[in-house]
């Protein structure tokens, strides 16, 4: 299938008000997962799956997550006048990564308002969405698979994870029917946040969606819905039941973050710390002593 290529929307607008009083002045998404804010994270995931272009959309107080991928000409000359070269190649990696662009949602109406507020810079353009609370880990890429079937199908592709039956209710989940790929299903309908006993699997969608730019006319008119918001799940339901387009999802089994709690965020900085050469020497063994002391 050819069409135009990827752009990449990563909503960060929320108020990270689960994280207070840090994040009173601070953007949630960039609070540091070891040495690295979260959304860097997000964005060399969108690079390395060769998407250049990432429209993050932000709100009031969030200049910060601009200035972060943009160069600092002061910071850099201290450094290179210190000969520190290491450390001024971590400065130049993240204003180098993608060209990135802002726009302010304005008023928090919700995911599906956040996608719709793409729509001018997205056109008619495939976009990737990417939630920032979700880090998918670099050794078991998902969205490079996801817009592979993308372009195979055709079609709207969202990730989708096994959960937990007793966790089913935090979640968006997936009523299924299997293709002729391991691990790719076409996906029916969709329901938001239900009761385990009413869950149609045990398939949550995560926070990963490559969408055909048809989806910007399907939110215009999509009505809020749970909280008084407008919905990605809602508009993405009705698409999946559209036989004309149809929705597909990936079964990621691979290693995921989730940083958007207090223990979700200290067990991704665990995780990741430890499979570092230059941490996992010192902080393994202190890990061992510390739990075998509790």
């Amino acid at each position: 299938m050819s069409h135009k290529p990827f752009k990449a929307v990563i909503p960060a607008a929320g108020l990270g008000t689960r994280f207070l009083p840090a994040t009173k002045a601070m953007p949630k998404e960039m609070l540091p997962v070891v040495d690295k804010p979260a959304i860097q994270y997000v964005v060399e995931e969108a690079v390395a799956a060769g998407i250049h272009d990432v429209l993050i959309i932000t709100g009031r107080n969030k200049t910060n997550i601009a200035n972060h991928f943009d160069s600092v000409p002061e910071l850099e000359h201290t450094l290179r006048k210190k000969g520190d070269a290491k450390k001024l190649a971590s400065v130049h990696e993240a204003s180098d990564l993608a060209d990135i662009h802002t726009v302010r949602q304005g008023e928090p109406k919700g995911l599906g308002h956040a996608v719709l507020r793409a729509k001018r810079h997205v056109s008619d353009h495939p976009v990737a969405v990417m939630l920032g609370d979700d880090l998918i880990d670099a050794r078991d890429p998902l969205l490079s698979t996801m817009l592979t079937e993308y372009e195979r199908r055709g079609a709207t592709v969202i990730a989708l994870m096994e959960v937990d039956p007793a966790h089913i209710h935090l979640y968006g989940v997936a009523a299924v029917e299997p293709t002729d790929t391991d691990d790719v299903v076409r996906v029916t309908g969709l329901v938001e946040k239900p009761k385990s006993e009413d869950a149609p699997s045990n398939l949550a969608v995560i926070g990963r969606y490559v969408l055909n730019p048809a989806i910007f006319e399907v939110l215009e008119h999509t009505e809020p819905g749970k909280g008084g918001e407008i919905q990605l799940t809602d508009a993405l339901q009705e698409i999946a039941a559209d036989p004309e387009q149809g929705v597909y999802g990936v079964v990621f089994r691979g290693r995921r973050y989730d940083t958007g709690d207090k223990v979700g965020y200290i067990k991704a900085i665990l995780e990741l710390a430890v499979d570092r050469d230059d941490l996992s020497p010192e902080l393994r063994p202190w890990l061992r002593d510390f739990v075998a002391d509790l």
